[in-house]
């Protein structure tokens, strides 16, 4: 069949354009390969199961390569378990992935890379160093510490509560500060929030701006989450939202579920615990170790009372004894004088009656003062064992936890295993590594080591 010409030049259709490429794709790249990208958009259909990924390489904020990707239903669903088991997420957008997938060009359809396998352990990698990116950064900014320095309410009586009103955690939450034994009183106030997922960043620090707005009517804030595991905790570690917890003006309890490690929300959190209902005993503890300093309190000025009153009943008694033995004496020395000794001993008991009455007044005065000067004392005292103890017991509990995950977690990256299971391989001839290129000759047979096996391949032209 004859072509069309133009000026002397063949004439193509686009089609024969399109099949030229499909036949260079096809020749050239024969094998799956392993790539690594970011996932811009995941472009999931419920309907059919299929995936159709916009993955991109960036270069700083820059998109420096874009390239379209398909994921067929039946891959998809495997990929997504055990992305789920192994990262305790679902496969999502704005993530990091390592894939194997076959480049494929389809003259309808254009260049795509077709995945079969997603490698979650890559994408682990990059969560976690990414969660140390924020801790370090949130340190380097001098705020990871702020909230847990603020101090703890005596009474922590008025609460806002981050939650799903519908969650059994929030209900199991609000249970029981309600039928606390004791019968202390709370006032709390819901603020609805997804818990889960990338929507719970905005809907947490959207609610948190709005405590903000009316924290002189709070004391603290408490986020609570039910069970349903650990997927779709990711958000916790966002720098955006621990940078709004760790800033945050009133202190914040955290109860998000979860078993495992923290994450870096409860790290930067005033205090943090597993479950709500923990959350809400804490609440009850302080109330009662605040009734129980106020018991004390109360018991120290009854007994300071009691002892000041024996002390001047002693005096009087003393007093009295006094005047009853020298009373005898002066009449016998008067005797012939009755009216002047009378006079005079009238006079006497009035000033006596009016000393002692002066000496009484300025002793309770003195009891008075005294009792509040030593319920001052008392509670300067007791505030700065309060702030001082925990503080300090906390920080060297809290410096030591995190200096062996860091050292766990570099020893568990840096294994072998793991160097493998990023994507690196090793080339071996003879048993040995190669280092080099130029050591390798036409024929030499080599075997290349990867995580999941080894392949095996004959030189053809060495470089």
């Amino acid at each position: 069949m004859e072509r069309e010409t133009f000026n002397n030049h063949t004439v193509y259709s686009l089609s024969d354009v399109a099949m030229s490429i499909h036949k260079v794709i096809e020749r050239t790249y024969t094998r799956p390969y392993y790539i690594k990208a970011e996932i811009l958009k995941l472009n999931y259909y419920p309907y059919s199961g299929h995936c159709y990924p916009e993955l991109v390489e960036r270069e700083g904020n820059t998109i420096k390569t874009e390239m379209r990707a398909v994921i067929w239903s039946a891959n998809f669903k495997d990929i997504n378990r055990r992305f789920i088991q192994i990262t305790g997420e679902p496969l999502k957008e704005n993530i990091r992935i390592l894939c194997l997938a076959t480049v494929q060009f389809s003259p309808k359809h254009g260049l795509a890379l077709h995945i079969e396998d997603v490698e979650p352990t890559y994408t682990l990698g990059e969560m976690v160093r990414n969660r140390q990116e924020v801790i370090d950064r949130l340190k380097k900014e001098q705020i990871f510490e702020l909230n847990r320095r603020l101090p703890m309410p005596l009474v922590p009586k008025r609460v806002a509560v981050i939650s799903v009103e519908t969650s059994k955690g929030y209900s199991d939450f609000i249970q029981t500060l309600q039928h606390n034994e004791p019968g202390y009183k709370f006032q709390t106030e819901l603020f609805p929030s997804i818990l889960q997922g990338d929507k719970a960043i905005t809907g947490i620090t959207g609610q948190l701006d709005r405590i903000a707005q009316r924290q002189d009517e709070f004391d603290v804030v408490v986020i609570v989450r039910g069970g349903g595991g650990d997927v779709g905790m990711s958000c916790y570690d966002d720098y955006g939202l621990t940078q709004k917890v760790a800033t945050f003006p009133l202190p914040v309890l955290t109860g998000i579920g979860h078993s495992t490690n923290l994450t870096v929300t409860d790290m930067v959190a005033h205090a943090n615990f597993i479950t709500p209902t923990d959350v809400a005993f804490s609440l009850i503890e302080d109330f009662r170790r605040f009734e129980e300093q106020i018991n004390d309190c109360m018991a120290r000025i009854a007994q300071q009372a009691q002892t000041r009153i024996a002390e001047v009943k002693q005096a009087l008694v003393r007093t009295e004894t006094a005047l009853q033995y020298k009373l005898p004496k002066v009449i016998d020395n008067h005797r012939n004088n009755l009216s002047e000794t009378y006079k005079t001993l009238v006079f006497k008991s009035k000033e006596t009656t009016m000393h002692q009455g002066f000496l009484l007044k300025s002793l309770m005065q003195e009891i008075g003062n005294e009792m509040q000067l030593h319920l001052h004392r008392n509670q300067q005292q007791l505030e700065r064992f309060q702030e001082t103890l925990p503080k300090g017991a906390l920080a060297i509990l809290r410096k030591r936890t995190l200096e062996c995950d860091n050292l766990s977690e570099k020893l568990h990256l840096l294994s072998p295993e793991n160097v493998l299971k990023r994507g690196y391989s090793i080339t071996l001839k003879d048993g040995k590594a190669v280092t080099k290129a130029t050591d390798l000759q036409s024929g030499d047979r080599l075997v290349t080591k990867l995580y999941d096996g080894e392949i095996a391949s004959t030189v053809d032209t060495p470089a």
